[in-house]
């Protein structure tokens, strides 16, 4: 029986686990080194996965500066500049990691000269996940604490987001340019009631940079007001598709299936962020309960098999699907990549008539606080 690509409208809604007091952590033993960053030697079972899984699916992690990855990414513990110079080499080894997500350019544009530099550290077949610069995806200029101060002139608009995000990741990144998202931040309050507006401005935004890559432009929100049909026309006539945002400011996945749905076909991207239990501004309580990020904490089996199911569904029909994870998703992304990802072979598997296979994720730490 052929795998259905999206769930149906009445499957249940996971329910948020409970918060459990955070364990104690071991001190490590052995000091963090500055590098040269090495990979953790090949996992069999996990060369084993990555080989049965389609190759129109690229799975990966947001960013990868993360010391607590040591035994999962790297052989041994390096401190966070270390690998935010040198990681990016040896993240590129795992065998399940053919993507990233590039969060840093939201934070500043970065230059074509610093993209190369990023290109020249992964395998031809890799691809970036690079979000633009929040000069143009967010509403308000802000100061050094984050509050907004005054309206952003450059919110939304084409011009820039060809000179500050598009122009400089497709010259230095080439064709290992993925995916470009436009992840717009929460609106103020007093713009929600704009919508048909702020749609219109986002469709100006997709028609000005239609042509100017072959990469996949993709739209994230944190406010549930934008999914809406004029959203799924501007995407449509753009040629843009809709990234899914796993995040507790948004929907449930089940609820934001409609609008995929109204999309098919096409690429799908999902950026998988933040596990529902911490609440909608839960980041920094997720990070101190989940640190250092080697262990499932809090797993959540039912947005993965609804995620699965919609891979399984896109790359079935022959198109690129590109997922990421976030630590703060279920604790550790290396250890989501590797459930997901056998979570889609097993689904593959069972539409096939097979039995599913053992998990490839045998050595990793508990699961559990």
């Amino acid at each position: 029986m052929q795998t259905a690509l999206f769930p149906e409208p009445d499957e249940p809604r996971p329910e948020p686990a409970p918060k459990r007091p955070t364990a104690k952590r071991p001190t490590p033993k052995r000091p963090a080194s500055d590098g040269p960053v090495a990979a953790a030697p090949a996992d069999p079972a996990l060369l084993a996965l990555a080989a049965a899984l389609p190759p129109e699916l690229r799975l990966g992690t947001s960013s990868w500066t993360y010391p607590g990855w040591k035994g999962l990414v790297w052989d041994r513990e390096y401190t966070e500049t270390a690998l935010a110079r040198q990681g990016l080499h040896a993240y590129a080894q795992h065998p399940l990691f053919r993507t990233v997500s590039l969060d840093r350019s939201f934070y500043r544009p970065l230059t074509p000269e610093q993209f190369a530099e990023y290109a020249l550290q992964v395998p031809e077949d890799f691809r970036f996940v690079v979000k633009a610069p929040g000069l143009v995806t967010d509403p308000m200029k802000r100061d050094g604490a984050g509050r907004g101060l005054q309206p952003n002139p450059d919110f939304l608009d084409a011009d820039a987001a060809l000179r500050e995000a598009i122009g400089p990741a497709a010259q230095g990144l080439g064709r290992r340019l993925g995916v470009v998202v436009f992840q717009i931040s929460p609106l103020p309050r007093s713009w929600l009631g704009q919508m048909p507006a702020l749609i219109e401005r986002l469709h100006g935004l997709l028609r000005g940079i239609a042509s100017s890559s072959d990469a996949v432009v993709a739209v994230e929100v944190r406010d549930p007001q934008w999914l809406t049909p004029d959203l799924v026309a501007a995407l449509r006539d753009t040629g843009a598709t809709y990234c899914m945002a796993l995040h507790a400011k948004m929907p449930a996945i089940v609820d934001q299936l409609p609008l995929l749905r109204a999309l098919w076909p096409g690429p799908f991207v999902c950026r998988w962020n933040l596990n529902p239990v911490h609440g909608a501004f839960g980041y920094e309580e997720a990070r101190r309960q989940y640190a250092p990020f080697d262990r499932l904490v809090d797993p959540d089996p039912q947005t993965r098999a609804t995620l699965a199911r919609v891979i399984a569904g896109t790359v079935g029909a022959g198109h690129p699907a590109y997922v990421t994870l976030s630590n703060k998703a279920e604790g550790s992304s290396p250890l989501s990549v590797v459930a997901l990802a056998q979570a889609v072979c097993d689904l593959r598997r069972s539409a096939a008539g097979a039995a599913p296979q053992t998990p490839a994720a045998g050595r990793a730490p508990a699961s559990g606080r």
